[in-house]
C-alpha cells in the first residue's frame, strides 16, 4: 500500500521547494563575490570626461578589453553625462573602480579612481600606442579573443617601499580585478598578464599588457599545429608520416634558451602542456602601453583634499609640458559638470 503524504501538497522525504526565482538571484550573487576574499568582485567603467581625439577613442577602447571580463565593454555616453550619473549607475551595478579619460590642452590625463568616495590618482600619459600600433610591428601578432574571458594578473614592479602616495596606489592596483590563490587557481584561466613597473630614475610607471603561452619543450611547431587543430594533415608530397615529423627539425622551432623560461607545470593545462613535462612560458605584448607619470592625488572622487601634488612647470616647453593653469581649468570644468543635472540615460 502507499503511504499517506504527511500534508496537504508535500510529498514526504523532500524538503520545500523553493522558486526558481530565488535560485537565479541566488546563482547571481555567488556569481558577484570573490571566492577567496568573500568580497564582492571588483567591476569598473572606462569612459571619457570631455571630447577626446580619435587615437585617445581607441585607447579607452583598448582599456575597456584590458579590464574584462568585469567591465562595460560597450558603454555608451552621451554628451550630458556627468559624473554623477556615472557614480549613481554604478552602486546597483557593483561598479567599483572608474577609469576616466580626458584631454586637457597639452598632455592626456587617465585618472583611477574608487567609486563612490575615492581616492583619486590623476596621470599624465606622456608616450601611449594602441593595441593595433603593437599589433602591426609584430610579425606574428597574437591575440586570440578567449584570452579576455578571465582577468589578468596584476605584477607590480618597482612600487613597494615607497611609502604615499604610492602605498595606497599599490593597493588600488591590487584590487582592480580579482584576487587569485595560488594553491587552487586553474592554469588554464591565466592567459593574460598586466605589468605595472615604476621607474625610479624617469619617476614614471610603465603600463604594459602581455598575453601568456605555454609551449611544451622538444615539440616542433608542425606536431603542435596537429595536436591543436585535431584535423589530419596532407601527406600527399610524403613517403612516410616520418618524414613530416622530422622535415623541420624535430623541436627546432620550439627549444628555448633561457632556462628560467621552463617551469613544471603542477597539473595539465591541455593536451600539448602536461604536468609530465616541461614547458616553456612565453610573454606577447598586446598593447595597449603607457607611460604615465603620477600628477595628483586627491582624498575624493575627482574632489577633495589633495593629498600630492607632483610639481608642474609654468611654462609649455616643446614637449607639451602641462601648466598650472590648465590643469585648474579642466578640474573646474569636472567639478562644475558633476554638479549639473542630466536628464539622459547611459546605456551599458
Amino acid at each position: 500500500m502507499r503511504q499517506p503524504r504527511s500534508g496537504p501538497g508535500k510529498r514526504r522525504g523532500r524538503g520545500p521547494r523553493i522558486p526558481a526565482a530565488t535560485l537565479r538571484k541566488q546563482k547571481a550573487a555567488l556569481a558577484n563575490v570573490d571566492q577567496i576574499t568573500g568580497a564582492k568582485i571588483p567591476k569598473s567603467f572606462v569612459f571619457a570626461r570631455g571630447k577626446l581625439p580619435s587615437t585617445l577613442r581607441h585607447l579607452q577602447q583598448d582599456l575597456r578589453k584590458v579590464m574584462l571580463p568585469y567591465t562595460a565593454l560597450n558603454l555608451k555616453e552621451k554628451k550630458r553625462n556627468n559624473l554623477k550619473d556615472f557614480v549613481n549607475v554604478a552602486g546597483p551595478l557593483g561598479v567599483s573602480h572608474f577609469l576616466i579619460l580626458s584631454n586637457p590642452k597639452s598632455l592626456p590625463h587617465l585618472r583611477f579612481a574608487k567609486s563612490p568616495q575615492g581616492p583619486t590618482f590623476t596621470f599624465q600619459i606622456e608616450e601611449y600606442s594602441l593595441a593595433a600600433d603593437i599589433a602591426n610591428s609584430q610579425k606574428r601578432p597574437r591575440c586570440p579573443p578567449g584570452i579576455f574571458q578571465n582577468s589578468p594578473l596584476v605584477v607590480l614592479g618597482g612600487l613597494t617601499g615607497l611609502g604615499n602616495p604610492f602605498r595606497s596606489l599599490v593597493e588600488y592596483f591590487q584590487h582592480m580585478f580579482p584576487a587569485v590563490d595560488p594553491s587552487t587557481v586553474k592554469l588554464a584561466t591565466c592567459q593574460r598578464i598586466l605589468l605595472l613597473k615604476h621607474d625610479k630614475e624617469k619617476d614614471v610607471i610603465e603600463f604594459r599588457h602581455y598575453s601568456i603561452k605555454l609551449q611544451p619543450v622538444g615539440v616542433s611547431r608542425r606536431i603542435r599545429k596537429l595536436m591543436q587543430n585535431n584535423q589530419v594533415p596532407d601527406l600527399g608530397e610524403y613517403k612516410d608520416v616520418s618524414d613530416f615529423v622530422t622535415k623541420a627539425g624535430y623541436g627546432s622551432e620550439s627549444e628555448v634558451d633561457d632556462e628560467a623560461a621552463m617551469v613544471s607545470l603542477p597539473s595539465d593545462v591541455d593536451k600539448l602542456n602536461r604536468a609530465s613535462r616541461k614547458s616553456a612560458v612565453r610573454l606577447q605584448e598586446i598593447g595597449p602601453r603607457m607611460t604615465m607619470r603620477l600628477s595628483k592625488v586627491e582624498a575624493g572622487l575627482c574632489s577633495g583634499d589633495v593629498l600630492y601634488s607632483w610639481p608642474v612647470e609654468k611654462e609649455v616647453g616643446k614637449k607639451g609640458t602641462e601648466t598650472g593653469e590648465e590643469v585648474e581649468e579642466q578640474e573646474e570644468d569636472d567639478n562644475a559638470e558633476a554638479t549639473d543635472e542630466s536628464e539622459d540615460e547611459m546605456e551599458v
